[in-house]
């Protein structure tokens, strides 16, 4: 098994899901991920106890680390964890604005104290500005950084049905650690690192904003489509009683279009429309579009229509719900090990051929503070 980051340490003083997903792709790849939890524990342990007992966010974004229990505002457990810090390569956290500061470890004082260290701080908007004080949770992002207004209905705006905030600053999150950790093996200096969710959603909301910025466009909300490349998006298709549901058809350049216009929809006449001529024409006669494409449709079987699609090349997905994704056929899981026995998660993305990993433990509330304390503290005197 190939782990590249063995022998890696990261201190993670973290809760919710933005920074335990980055920590936890870490310990994927074998760093050691120490995991500073309350009393109480990480809160997410609490979000929920669908995974037999133990909370869905927890399993996913915990596994392979330990955890210690510490109060680090008293001087006992704040002298244990600098020393924890004193030793690691990597300390995150995303406490509440100045928390880690005020706490003493935040990541200027870390940095002069540690010069190989490297700190990742994340948060709701960063450390300066108007908004950096504010409390910042998932959905509140996605909705001051626009994310929503591109989301849902015509009818109106939505929130991305899963944690896109956390999940995306997470992602940039361990990127940025892994960039850092390939400069220091080159100058043998540490980084300090911020990302913030704001900053995060914002990157995801460039080509919207671009389009407001330079051609003065809003794009509206579209649904199971897409407002600027037609034909995109959800058709019912039709065949016996119960059997009707709707594929989602994506047809990206002019050379799909003709092919599923002559080979799908059978209608080839639709090539000699000058309306439907080019992307951007097909886009601005869109309603006239999507009525040709529903009445060439509504007779055919879904099962037909996907034959049709395929031999075609013309990219389509079924509209599937989580429990049609439950049993995907292209579906890869992994096995955790949990307090209350084990789950089968969703493996990850990553596949390195050749050398197969599994994933680590989910630990319980201080499942390793003995351990950790006597590995820290120094020997009493006799």
């Amino acid at each position: 098994m190939s782990y590249p980051l063995k022998g890696i340490t990261v201190i993670a003083v973290e809760q919710a899901a933005a920074a335990p997903y980055a920590s936890s792709r870490l310990a994927d790849a074998g760093a050691r991920v120490i995991k500073i939890e309350r009393p109480q524990g990480d809160f997410a342990r609490g979000y929920d106890n669908a995974v037999n007992g133990d909370s869905t966010y927890f399993v996913w974004l915990n596994r392979g680390k330990e955890s210690v229990v510490l109060d680090y505002t008293k001087d006992e457990d704040g002298a244990l964890l600098q020393k924890m810090i004193a030793g690691a390569d990597v300390l995150i956290q995303n406490l509440g604005p100045g928390a880690a500061a005020r706490a003493g470890f935040g990541w200027e004082e870390m940095r002069k104290l540690h010069p190989r260290l490297i700190t990742c701080d994340i948060s709701g908007y960063g450390e300066g500005g108007p908004r950096s004080e504010m409390r910042a949770y998932d959905l509140l992002v996605q909705a001051e950084s626009g994310i929503c207004s591109v989301t849902g209905t015509p009818e109106a705006p939505g929130r991305i049905g899963i944690s896109a905030c956390d999940v995306g600053t997470g992602m940039y999150a361990h990127a940025a650690i892994l960039e850092a950790l390939l400069q220091r093996e080159r100058t043998g200096e540490g980084s300090a690192i911020h990302v913030s969710l704001f900053d995060a959603m914002c990157d995801w909301m460039t080509v919207p904003l671009l389009h407001y910025d330079y051609a003065g466009t809003v794009w509206p909300r579209v649904g199971l489509a897409h407002p600027t490349i037609a034909p995109y998006g959800a058709f019912p298709v039709g065949g016996e009683v119960g059997e009707a549901r709707s594929v989602l058809i994506g047809v990206q350049n002019d050379g799909e279009w003709s092919r599923f216009a002559a080979k799908v929809l059978e209608r080839p006449d639709l090539l000699e429309r000058p309306e439907f001529a080019t992307n951007m024409l097909r886009v601005e006669n869109r309603e006239q579009l999507d009525a040709e494409i529903k009445m060439a449709l509504a007779k055919t079987s879904p099962e037909d229509v996907r034959m049709k699609l395929q031999a075609a090349q013309v990219a389509f997905a079924e509209v599937n719900g989580v429990k049609e994704l439950s049993s995907h056929p292209h579906l890869r899981r992994a096995s955790v090990s949990t307090t209350h026995g084990g789950a089968d998660i969703v493996a990850p993305p990553a596949i390195f051929r050749g050398e197969p990993r599994t994933l680590g433990h989910v630990p319980g509330i201080g499942q390793h503070s003995a351990a950790i304390r006597a590995e820290f503290s120094p020997p009493k005197k006799a």
